[in-house]
């Protein structure tokens, strides 16, 4: 794809552009419709959803890094049921295309989310989080080998209806991409999210994840890796890390990405990935004034 061409394909669907809001980042997604309507991206991923009900880690859950954020939030959300109720519906409402965000403590519990949103509608694809930095304390499956990973995409993939497809998003776990992304494939993974969170740790001593600019070199090679891995399978590739203008994006694109997810950018300025969607379009460069 053109980096001025709009319109991509992931895993199967059509986005109307190669720019998604990942999890969380977005908020309820009433957020980010202040800046800009969610149709302006090509999809809009939500926070992710566990079967009850969370209320999150203690604080601090956020603090500023050099180049970066650091985050251990617990994953707060309002559960499954007022997921689809409340949230889900403003969304769709709001034009948003969406990818729904989920987590679980087994493949028995993913299972049973992954249904629920299976008879719901408005749900374009699903997304399987198995990278949360702070995965013991919020108590969700995060597995470091592809036994694991082989393991809970088959839970969600196993349940989806046809034209739902699913989005595995995988550990930033360098040496263990490329097995990890085929895992996510052979399970039935139509596309794999690479590139996010780093481990890391807040100062109290909890783990933590780092994203931001300081993660953008490992995210252009996990996007690399992961693409070379699955290169003729037909199974996709979304890059996020670190994106903040256009160069950052069409770095990932081409290094093989089919989409790249804006994340930490917008909590430091909400406008930033409709700026970036624009730049794309035009063929800019960030800091051309045209």
């Amino acid at each position: 794809m053109s980096p001025t061409t709009p319109g991509t394909r992931v895993a199967g669907l059509h986005l109307a552009e190669p720019v998604m809001l990942a999890a969380g980042c977005a908020g309820t997604g009433r957020e980010a419709a202040a800046y800009a309507p969610l149709s302006t991206y090509g999809a809009v991923v939500s926070r992710t959803i566990t079967l009850d009900a969370r209320a999150g880690s203690r604080a601090p859950r956020v603090l500023e890094s050099p180049a970066g954020l650091l985050h251990a939030t617990g994953l707060p959300n309002p559960g499954l049921t007022a997921f689809c109720a409340t949230e889900l519906p403003a969304l769709v409402q709001a034009g948003a295309r969406v990818v729904v965000s989920v987590a679980g403590a087994t493949p028995e519990e993913i299972t049973q989310v992954v249904r629920g949103l299976a008879r719901t509608s408005g749900v374009s694809a699903v997304e399987l989080h198995l990278c949360a930095p702070d995965a013991a304390e919020a108590g969700v499956l995060a597995p470091l080998d592809g036994a694991g990973v082989s393991e809970a995409v088959s839970a969600a993939a196993g349940v989806l209806p046809p034209g739902v497809p699913l989005l595995a998003k995988l550990a930033p776990v360098l040496a263990g991409v490329a097995e990890h992304a085929r895992a996510a494939a052979g399970a039935g993974a139509a596309a794999v999210v690479v590139g996010g969170a780093q481990p890391a740790q807040l100062p109290d001593g909890r783990p933590a994840g780092l994203s931001g600019p300081a993660v953008r070199p490992q995210a252009l090679r996990a996007v690399h890796a992961a693409a070379t891995a699955l290169a003729g399978t037909g199974v996709d590739v979304v890059g996020c890390g670190g994106v903040t203008v256009a160069t950052d994006a069409r770095a990932l694109l081409d290094a093989g990405a089919a989409a790249v997810q804006v994340g930490s950018a917008l909590l430091s300025d909400p406008t930033a990935a409709a700026r970036l969607v624009a730049d794309l379009r035009a063929g800019r460069a960030p800091d051309d004034p045209t």
